[in-house]
């Protein structure tokens, strides 16, 4: 039986989890239409406990422990696939149909959790330049609210993930205290840094390097983290609620001692990080927040979720411009070509899916593009890395992927002419740009090294090695953008996204930047450097005569972006779309820009900003 709920969301990633837990907790109904598999989300702790290992085994099983790797594959709702990336553009071979000039390099989870299951779970905040990109440095556009407008969401955000970190250490040029408000803390006291990054510190921290004529100083500060650590004694808050006299969210204060705030839901895992190194794709102990975690915490008695459902189009009144329904399809199993069309009905609709499949599913209902930004404005950080060996053994894949990080070119006047970038400390050896420690066991064997020869040779170079890393912010461009072909679709019959990409001068430049900057930081560590980027790599560019290899960073941003025109944007700063009252839209397609944060904890501060929109909303019109 199909009843009219208050609000109908698709997805159950982070932003539809949190959407979902508020909504409900606040005395709304709602339905969740998630396109992955009911066992996924396993309610049931016991159950939930053993569908992880299960997950856990299938990344053990694995030789290319690739993001999406340990989670289902399933046919009937498809996941942008990393391994399928080519360096020759057009091709349509996996999900994304890319037709270049460049391939999209990024990929992202379609299922229980979204991507949070498999995200490296970095949270530093944006910047507050960053939401003034076109006023102060000509490039991009400006956001329709400020920092301080979504200072407390960032609170309600760092409450729900539960983040580790320490706040002084965030403190810069851009970010003084008063961004964070007086005597704030995380939920956390922070991660522990690695030996390596202690060791990176040694001659990197105060480090001066010239770039374009103009020294810079560089600093080296802990990265706040969405996994648990030791809980502070000073951090106030429980969770958001809805407070109905002041018709705004809020943040409950707590009076319990070591509370763990956002990350422990099962009786069986979840507590303190064990530092296994794999949290991309997979924290084995539960340490890092996913969505599922918020998820629980809803109002059950309020909420209905449909798995296996995959959204598809809306139903438009062509007379009001409301959405009176959601197409989606339910397949049998997830290979299965056979599925039933079922439509969900609602006061209220909610697009809670990736910055892709939201823009999909406008385009296929030719909804909320009165401005023809619908899947324009695609955005990733495009991933600089190098790497080399240290004189001494560092012993890298040490705690999690990422301890320290360096903020100097995080802002600054040069964004005028090349892209920020922020630079990770990476605890992962080589993995990334050679697939190591596979390859030197290789190289070994390709120089006849056996026995005690080859276990003296891995444990001199993998302890050795060192890995920097430029995710540069890649500004808003009309061209780079996802459309939709009715020549590709998938066994359900549902539109593939097609992808137009490229890398701009803007970003290019950046390359140059970064790698100028990583030879000043190499050469004061004495770390030989390794790197070598090659034509064959799939994002090959060249600038100047040189060539650099970019890597995708699944931070997926853009295609719906929100502003305070709806002639050039697709939300409202609400979150509601200008062309139909009744439609919202919330993640990361939302951004207008990207800074140089990994925008989950953005996103997440948004969608709290929309759900007490929706609450607001629902309560005008009872």
């Amino acid at each position: 039986m199909n009843k009219n709920y208050d609000v109908v969301i698709v997805g159950t990633g982070i932003a539809g989890a949190v959407l979902a837990k508020t909504l409900t907790q606040a005395g709304k109904s709602v339905l969740m239409l998630e396109a992955g598999l009911e066992a996924g989300i396993a309610l049931n702790p016991e159950r939930a406990y053993n569908n992880y290992q299960q997950y856990l085994q299938t990344f053990y099983s694995k030789a290319n422990k690739a993001t999406n790797g340990p989670y289902p594959d399933i046919k009937d709702a498809e996941s942008p696939d990393v391994l399928e990336i080519k360096a020759q553009t057009p091709y349509d071979s996996g999900y994304l149909v890319q037709m270049g000039p460049l391939p999209f390099a990024s990929d992202c989870l379609r299922g229980a959790g979204g991507t949070t299951l498999h995200w490296l779970g970095n949270v530093p905040r944006m910047l507050p330049n960053d939401f003034r990109m076109q006023s102060l440095y000509g490039q991009g556009v400006d956001w329709p609210i400020s920092y301080q407008d979504l200072m407390p969401y960032y609170e309600m955000a760092e409450n729900e993930i539960g983040v580790s970190g320490d706040v002084d250490a965030q403190l810069g040029p851009d970010m003084n205290r008063s961004n964070y408000g007086p005597n704030y803390v995380f939920p956390m006291h922070k991660i522990p840094q690695s030996y390596q990054d202690k060791i990176w510190m040694q001659n990197t921290e105060n480090l001066s390097v010239i770039l374009k004529g103009k020294q810079y100083n560089i600093t080296c500060v802990s990265m706040p983290q969405g996994r648990n650590s030791d809980p502070n004694l000073r951090y106030r808050f429980s969770n958001v609620t809805w407070d109905v006299s002041s018709q705004k969210l809020v943040l409950q204060s707590s009076r319990v001692m070591y509370q763990v705030t956002g990350s422990v839901w099962s009786p069986y895992s979840g507590e303190r990080c064990e530092g296994n190194a794999s949290c991309v794709p997979i924290c084995p102990v539960q340490a890092k927040y996913n969505a599922l975690k918020t998820l629980k915490k809803s109002d059950f008695s309020n909420l209905e979720i449909r798995t296996q459902a995959v959204a598809s189009e809306l139903i438009v009144d062509g007379n009001s411009k409301e959405i009176t329904g959601i197409v989606y399809k339910r397949y049998e199993h997830g290979d299965s070509p056979r599925y039933q069309t079922e439509i969900a009905n609602g006061k209220l609709y909610v697009l809670a899916a990736s910055a892709l499949e939201n823009a999909k599913i406008l385009l296929a209902s030719n909804a909320a593009n009165s401005s023809d930004q619908v899947g324009r404005n695609l955005m990733d950080h495009l991933v600089l890395l190098t790497w080399g060996l240290f004189p001494e053994k560092v012993y890298p894949y040490r705690g999690p992927g990422c301890t320290t990080y360096i903020p100097t070119f995080r802002d600054g006047e040069f964004r005028k002419d090349f892209a920020a970038w922020i630079s990770p400390l990476d605890n992962w050896g080589w993995s990334w740009p050679t697939f190591a420690p596979g390859t030197d066991v290789q190289n070994a064997l390709n120089r006849n090294l056996f026995g005690q020869q080859l276990r003296d040779f891995i444990n001199d170079r993998v302890t050795r090695q060192a890995l920097l890393h430029f995710e540069c912010e890649q500004a808003p461009e009309q061209s780079n953008r996802m459309t939709i072909d009715p020549r590709y679709k998938d066994q359900l019959d549902n539109y593939r996204p097609v992808i137009h990409y490229d890398a701009s001068a803007y970003m290019r430049k950046s390359f140059e930047a970064a790698k100028t900057v990583s030879d000043q930081i190499f050469a004061a560590n004495r770390i030989e450097d390794y790197t070598e980027y090659k034509p064959s790599d799939a994002d090959y560019v060249i600038w100047e005569g040189r060539g650099y290899t970019f890597r995708g960073a699944g931070h997926i941003v853009g295609t719906h972006r929100m502003g305070n025109d709806p002639s050039s944007s697709v939300v409202k700063p609400t979150q509601q779309t200008w062309d139909h009252p009744n439609l919202y839209l919330v993640g990361c397609g939302n951004m207008p820009t990207l800074g140089t944060s990994n925008p989950t904890l953005t996103m997440t501060a948004l969608t709290f900003m929309a759900a007490e929109n929706i609450l607001q909303h629902l309560s005008e019109t009872v």
